[in-house]
Formats: structure tokens, sequence, C-alpha cells
């Protein structure tokens, strides 16, 4: 299940739009921990974007999965146990609606997180249709596209923080003069992907 949905601009990694269900749940400790973690996450594809446009990350027993598209990110947060297929035909409806929404000028002008609440109501709409996973339309999206691999890269949260950590400090290293920091720099991320 759907547990998350944040929509956010990727320039600046303000969050535009969130699917309404949850904006009621803030109470709820979990989901402020997760709701913060994609905010985290949209920050830092901000300032670094992710290596594919469409990636999942794992934490903890959940997973997000991520679709930029268009200076756009749109991320869901679900049990690690729910369809990776399934989830993707969910964020790629949600990029449907949003090109049908027909308010580009005022996504890249929006400076308050969090604006666009009749967005909200479309993603909770499409969300309900992904609720089961047993419903005869998502068994069929799961059956048509057997054949067809997804191009989606997965990793963990803390490898992902991790690499960027190290490859800020080899942007750091490199600004220096020394010319074997660059490589010594390589050789260390090789080394830390390669584990």
């Amino acid at each position: 299940m759907v547990k998350l949905t944040i929509v956010g601009r990727v320039e600046d990694g303000l969050p535009l739009a969130q699917d309404q269900t949850y904006v009621n749940q803030q109470d709820n400790a979990s989901f402020l921990f997760y709701r913060q973690q994609a905010e985290l996450l949209l920050k830092q594809i901000s300032k670094d974007p992710l290596l594919h446009p469409k990636m999942t990350i794992l934490l903890d027993h959940h997973s997000f999965h991520f679709l930029v598209e268009k200076n756009i990110c749109y991320i869901a947060l679900a049990d690690s146990s729910y369809p990776r297929k399934l989830l993707f035909h969910y964020l790629q409806d949600l990029r449907k609606e949003l090109g049908n929404f027909g308010e580009t000028t005022l996504i890249q002008t929006t400076s308050k997180p969090y604006s666009f609440v009749r967005f909200s109501k479309i993603i909770g709409r499409i969300r309900k249709q992904y609720m089961d996973t047993r419903t005869q339309a998502n068994l069929s999206k799961l059956n048509a596209s057997r054949k067809q691999e997804l191009d989606v890269v997965t990793e963990h949260l803390n490898d992902l923080m991790q690499r960027r950590q190290l490859s800020g400090y080899c942007v750091k290293m490199d600004t220096r003069d020394d010319h074997y920091s660059r490589y010594s720099c390589y050789f260390q991320i090789k080394l830390d992907y390669d584990r």
C-alpha cells in the first residue's frame, strides 16, 4: 500500500503537494519521520541529482520510489512488499495528471511548500486506485508489462548518503592542485561502491 506521496520541484527541493489523507495524521511519529526523510531526500536531489530518473531507496521495511521528469520529482513511500512495477505505474499516472493540470508557470513560481492543494486531491484519487494490488486493473498492469523489466536502480538510504558525502569530499579534494588527490579520491569511491 502507498503510505505517502510527495510531489516536489527538483531545482530547489520545494515540496509542492502531498496526499491529503496523510495531512491529518501528523501526530503519528512514524509518519512524520518518513515525511522528513522524503523531504530530506528531495533536498538532496536538488543539490545533486539522482543517477537515474527512476530509483528505489530502501529504508527499514519501507521503500521510497522516485520518478524524476521535467524538473519534477514524484516520491512515493510504500511497504517493501508492495509490487515495484505497480508503484511506478502509480508515479507515471501522477506525472500524466500533473501534465494535464496545466499550471506549469505556477509550479515554477511557487515559493510556499505544499501549496498545490488541488493537486493533493488528485493524488488521493489516484492513490485509491492503487490501494489493493489484487484488483483486476492492477493485476492487468502487472501482467501486461511482465516481459518488460523496469530500469530502476535500488539502493539503501545509508549507502546513498554515504556516497554523496564522499563525492562532496572528493570535490573539495579536486579543488587543490595536488594531481594525485583526484586518483586517490576515485579509488576510495570505487572501493566503497564495490563493498
